[in-house]
């Protein structure tokens, strides 16, 4: 998408410990229209696959993940990281470790919202080593859901997670792969 990364270029900031911070247009204050251009590109390139329902993590996925499950007219859910009162007591469980936070931490989705006729489209804004979406992964293999493909928005092609999940035969596809960054500026991959 090369209005994706148009606005990575003239708005990202490369920052130390291989941060990209992209707050500005895709994980905090977010550019909608971009987002819902976004969400036609996921829309296209996994329209094929019966997806049942778009799974992500709360916070940054849930914009993306709600204006591409709009393109499929399915249910957008998403996995809380925070236990509630009002959270159902049956829910999916799994670890993730944070790769911009530095810490572990538990995700949950109530059994209620899926199920073993499922066919999931999991999304997130971010790939790095692949922790969020292995307990995503994780909780779509509890609940008998099969995966039917991954779509992520910025990947970090230079780390190993876009690599592995491919390798291990996931349907993945990154918007924008960034080959490499720092002060030099930001490449990303052909």
């Amino acid at each position: 998408m090369d209005r994706l990364k148009d606005e990575i270029l003239q708005n990202g900031e490369v920052r130390d410990g291989n941060i990209l911070k992209v707050d500005n247009f895709l994980n905090h204050m977010l550019d909608v229209e971009l987002l819902g251009e976004v969400g036609k590109e996921f829309y296209r390139l996994f329209r094929d696959e019966g997806i049942t329902k778009v799974l992500t993590l709360e916070a940054s996925g849930i914009a993306i993940a709600v204006l591409t499950a709009q393109q499929f007219k399915v249910p957008a859910v998403f996995a809380k990281k925070v236990d509630s009162q009002n959270l159902d007591r049956e829910v999916y469980t799994s670890k993730v470790f944070s790769y911009t936070k530095g810490l572990e931490y538990t995700i949950r989705v109530s059994k209620k919202y899926i199920g073993k006729n499922d066919k999931l489209l999991l999304i997130d804004d971010f790939l790095a080593d692949g922790n969020a979406l292995r307990g995503l992964l994780d909780i779509a293999k509890q609940s008998g859901a099969e995966t039917k493909g991954i779509g992520i928005v910025i990947e970090k092609g230079f780390l190993d997670g876009g690599k592995a999940l491919r390798a291990e035969g996931y349907n993945l596809k990154s918007l924008a792969i960034v080959e490499r960054m720092g002060k030099e500026g930001i490449v990303f991959r052909d």
